[in-house]
């Protein structure tokens, strides 16, 4: 038999089971338990009742059990609510205090010791309801500044940035989940270097992911070999003296510093740099360390629906989804290897009626979870419920291409995933406005919003129509008819939220989906990406242990082939390669710039952001290493995030066995005696066993028995 081609057989999907290892990750994070540990949902198709029924609840009395119908049907047909959903809806009677919402993003920090304390406070609420949470330090002067109160100098905002990963670490995540931060910072901060350093330090601000606030200038001075002036907001002695250089630049904050007829407030210039200085530190921390990642803010400010309202400087944990401030926003996700028929035959399709049909039953349950929310703070539910911002993606993206005999990065994979975002966007924009006509509109949809200086500049189209400043618009008008993101939708559509409205301002979102890819997919690929490997090791944080726990693992794929048309392989072996189709490669074998391509092709449908992670072979050339941000400017994503295998830095979660085997990690006992272990042996210490590399990381970043 040819390589990669198979007689049209009737494959079933639905007969291929779970693997133990999915089922475990169920059963410790997202089946509903007693204190005591009982299961209260006996299987899996009790917690998919739990969840559709919490969600059905909050219809009419009269349509609840047909909506509970529909919603259960989703469920076993490729809806994937967020975890924070499947764990916590309909679980109030066992654990109150929880939230169902994934993604929220600080108020700002204002420049003062109340200001930062408050947010610490607010945060630690936040963490403990399960939600993860970003904020931008860059409000904070920089290091050494003076602070006229104190009579003395700041130590910038890195040292705070030390309170909130200590706050973190301490206040334990509901469901004994970790919690999540992201910490982001504007490129002009006279500390960004600092920043772009901070976690070389072993154990230092390991509860945060960090990204660098891109702007469209500094990639045109990187690129021209231009310097870079790196700014803070000017105080009022500083203002006065003639000496001290100063420039006008956008800021999120204008409440006690000088502002121009623009918004903009006059900074002062710490000093200037290279550009090209400061883009190779960013990419040699990358490189070396897969840190800080890139929020292309000018790009997200620009394709933000609520362009008229709001200016974005963080998002949530993962990147996915850009949030202002105080801003929340739930997720969920769609198995997409669900919708494949006949895998791995020659007449395999992927079945665009019956996604549809998910989406617009997923769409409705994503909207209800808005009224149970269960957000800790009333700024953020208030938040929520104006906007009514939801992020609905889809997972196993990687996982399907295998299965309809397409290899990740080729031409029919890109217009696959173009085709699947644009009728999951589509479907979802059409249900919002019916859901609208029903129960009516997001709030937002029908405030006035009185017509800027700004906004004319950002939109030259509202001058041709007709609109003038000072004119009071609604919202609803404002989102149809001048977000970039809807010029691509059918007009009829656009016209008819300009009239009714939407449910939501914001559709969609993907995710990384790490745990519930593993789990409730039967460990299809994580969100937009490939198959890490089809054989390979995810370390999971166990309550319990003292180190992360390694399970092996069979991709979706490679598991489905083995059950559907190998059944006979040795389950501890790998295929060879002339047993296997020639798609099923994994991340070393695909090119960075067709990560980027697949990306940018979702993306042009996706109305919030995607977070990926480009995977790169350890000895991927640094110059072409550099290439690969530049490229993703240049299609236009709105974030880019890279992992290089280094195992003198620490490992991530998903590790290839020949990346273990080829490490020696070095442990000195007590007594001054060194042994010598690969990465992949275990080892008995402290009466549990453990991987050398698991256990040299938790020793080395100081996590060890504190998971």
């Amino acid at each position: 038999m040819a390589v990669g081609v198979f007689e049209t057989v009737p494959l079933n999907l639905e007969e291929v089971a779970l693997q133990p290892a999915s089922l475990d990750i169920w059963d410790s994070k997202y089946r509903l338990k007693s204190q005591d540990g009982t299961p209260v949902d006996l299987t899996l198709s009790d917690t998919y009742r739990r969840v559709a029924r919490a969600l059905a609840d909050v219809e009419e009395p009269a349509v609840r059990e047909f909506w509970f119908g529909k919603f259960f049907w989703a469920l076993e047909h490729g809806a994937i609510p967020a975890g924070r959903i499947i764990s916590n809806a309909g679980a109030q009677e066992y654990k109150p205090s929880t939230s169902t919402i994934n993604c929220t993003v600080s108020g700002t920090i204002e420049d003062s010791m109340v200001g930062i304390l408050d947010k610490v406070r607010e945060a630690g609420l936040t963490l403990k309801a399960g939600c993860g949470i970003g904020y931008e330090f860059s409000t904070l002067r920089p290091r050494g500044a003076f602070v006229a109160g104190a009579g003395a100098s700041t130590s910038g905002p890195l040292s705070f940035m030390d309170i909130f990963d200590a706050m973190c670490r301490t206040v334990s995540s509901a469901g004994g989940r970790r919690g999540a931060q992201m910490a982001s910072f504007d490129i002009a901060h006279p500390d960004i270097r600092d920043f772009v350093r901070a976690k070389r330090e072993d154990g230092r601000l390991r509860q945060f992911n960090l990204s660098c606030l891109i702007t469209d200038a500094f990639i045109r001075a990187v690129k021209e070999n231009e310097d870079w002036d790196l700014v803070f907001p000017a105080n009022s002695m500083e203002e006065k003296d003639p000496d001290c250089a100063k420039i006008y630049r956008p800021w999120p904050i204008q409440n006690g510093y000088r502002v121009d007829e623009q918004g903009r407030v006059a900074c002062r210039v710490y000093t200037s740099i290279p550009a090209r200085r400061l883009w190779d530190l960013i990419m040699r921390s990358t490189y070396d360390f897969a840190e800080p990642g890139f929020i292309l803010i000018d790009r997200v400010n620009e394709m933000n629906n609520n362009w008229f309202c709001e200016n974005i400087r963080s998002t949530n944990p993962c990147g996915e989804q850009p949030l202002p401030p105080y801003g929340a926003c739930l997720l969920g996700s769609i198995n997409l290897t669900r919708f494949v028929k006949n895998p791995f035959a020659v007449n395999a399709t992927f079945d665009f009626p019956k996604f549809r049909e998910v989406v617009a039953i997923f769409t409705r349950m994503m909207d209800n979870v808005v009224a149970i929310h269960g957000l800790p703070l009333d700024n953020q539910g208030d938040e929520l419920a104006r906007k009514r911002r939801h992020g609905m993606g889809f997972l196993g993206l990687g996982s399907c291409m295998v299965m309809l005999g397409m290899t990740y990065g080729d031409a029919a994979s890109i217009r696959l995933t173009e085709d699947v975002a644009r009728e999951l966007a589509i479907t979802g924009w059409q249900v919002g406005v019916e859901l609208a006509k029903e129960k009516g509109p997001a709030p937002i949809m029908e405030e006035l919003f009185e017509i800027t200086p700004a906004m004319l500049a950002q939109r030259p189209q509202m001058a041709r129509d007709g609109l003038a400043l000072g004119d009071k618009v609604p919202g609803k008008v404002l989102l149809a008819r001048y977000s970039r993101y809807l010029q691509q939708f059918p007009e009829k559509l656009r016209e008819e939220i300009a009239r009714s409205g939407c449910r939501f301002t914001h559709h969609s979102s993907i995710a990384p989906t790490g745990t519930i890819s593993l789990s409730l997919a039967n460990n299809a690929s994580n969100g937009i990406e490939p198959s890490f490997s089809h054989k390979y090791s995810r370390n999971i944080i166990r309550q319990g242990r003292k180190t992360k726990e390694k399970v092996d693992v069979l991709s979706h794929e490679l598991f489905c082939y083995r059950a559907l048309i190998n059944p006979n392989a040795d389950p501890d072996a790998m295929e060879t390669e002339n047993r296997l189709p020639r798609q099923f490669i994994d991340t070393n074998d695909i090119d960075p710039r067709a990560h980027v391509d697949i990306q940018a092709a979702a993306q042009k449908w996706i109305d919030s952001s995607i977070s990926k992670t480009i995977n790169v072979a350890s000895d991927y050339p640094f110059e072409k290493f550099k290439e690969i941000y530049l490229y993703a400017h240049e299609k236009g994503l709105k974030g880019c995030t890279t992992f290089r295998f280094n195992p003198a830095a620490f490992q991530g979660v998903l590790v290839k066995q020949e990346d273990l085997a080829a490490t020696t990690y070095r442990f000195v006992l007590e007594n001054g005696e060194t042994i010598e272990v690969k990465g992949n042996e275990n080892i008995e210490y402290d009466g549990e066993i453990h991987t050398a590399a698991n256990l040299y990381d938790a020793l080395k970043e100081g996590y060890y028995g504190k998971l």
